[in-house]
């Protein structure tokens, strides 16, 4: 049996049981999602790197605004419930003109100043700050770096496999499995994972009480700010275009709806 054969037959062996070991039940979807990372490694790595940033960035002392995030975030933390076990919920508001948020692992949000100009109700900020949340409870993070880990696994084979080949003919195969990885692998998931935590993201910011509908006017906004800007087509880019990703919430809707409906009940 040639060496290639046998070490992507073993190594496919041990992928299959480390997959098998290694699946984690995302929150509200009920998707399996791949997960090699322990919640304490990514705890860790998420206190540690929000440290860092609030060092960095410059915190905003906008008692209004901070006020805001405040309360937003405590009723979405309530509806996430133990999603995120051993959460120690911070929500720090950055001054930064970027429009932009993220949550990390341990209840870590960020929310910069420049997000507030468009996100400027309660009801607009919990869709962001749901969606940026529901990324740490599908632990989508800790999926794109198990993911990174298989396909440098792949790597690793196919570069065994070609041993014997000429270094051109070995550059071209390296460089066409990196392309396909990209864009048959981690940019798919990627938009995948968008998807699902603006469909979590909706869940929580109904279950906390916000009309989850404003996420489509939200989201519509949003596109059309950027309308003019261009950017990569979907299947280049990490994220699902706006006409998607509204089509999409819109059919996620009536869920969230009928949760928003009960708890006014």
């Amino acid at each position: 049996m040639k060496k290639g054969t046998l070490f992507f037959r073993l190594a496919g062996l041990g992928a299959l049981c480390l997959y098998l070991s290694s699946c984690y039940t995302v929150p509200e979807t009920g998707r399996r999602s791949l997960n090699f990372i322990s919640s304490e490694k990514e705890l860790a790595l998420g206190v540690s790197a929000f440290s860092e940033i609030k060092k960095k960035e410059k915190i905003s002392d906008d008692v209004e605004a901070t006020a805001m995030v405040n309360r937003v975030g405590k009723r979405i933390a309530q509806a996430v419930g133990d999603n995120i076990p051993n959460a120690e919920w911070e929500f720090v508001l950055f001054e930064n003109e970027s429009v932009n948020a993220f949550a990390l692992p341990g209840g870590k949000v960020g929310i910069y100043t420049g997000l507030l100009k468009v996100a400027d109700t309660d009801e607009k900020l919990a869709i962001v700050m749901g969606h940026e949340i529901a990324h740490v409870t599908a632990k989508h993070g800790s999926e794109r770096m198990s993911q990174s880990i298989l396909v440098g696994l792949g790597g690793v084979g196919l570069a065994v496999a070609m041993d014997d080949e000429d270094s051109g003919t070995r550059n071209a195969a390296m460089a066409a499995y990196g392309v396909g990885a990209t864009l048959g692998i981690m940019l798919p998931y990627s938009r995948l994972n968008e998807s699902e935590a603006d469909q979590i993201g909706i869940i929580y910011a109904a279950r906390a009480g916000y009309d989850p509908r404003v996420a489509i006017e939200f989201w519509t906004a949003m596109s059309e700010s950027k309308e003019g800007k261009g950017g990569p087509p979907e299947m280049l880019s990490t994220h699902p275009s706006d006409a998607t990703r509204i089509q999409r919430l819109k059919e996620f809707m009536p869920e969230a709806i009928a949760i928003f409906e009960r708890g006014r009940n």
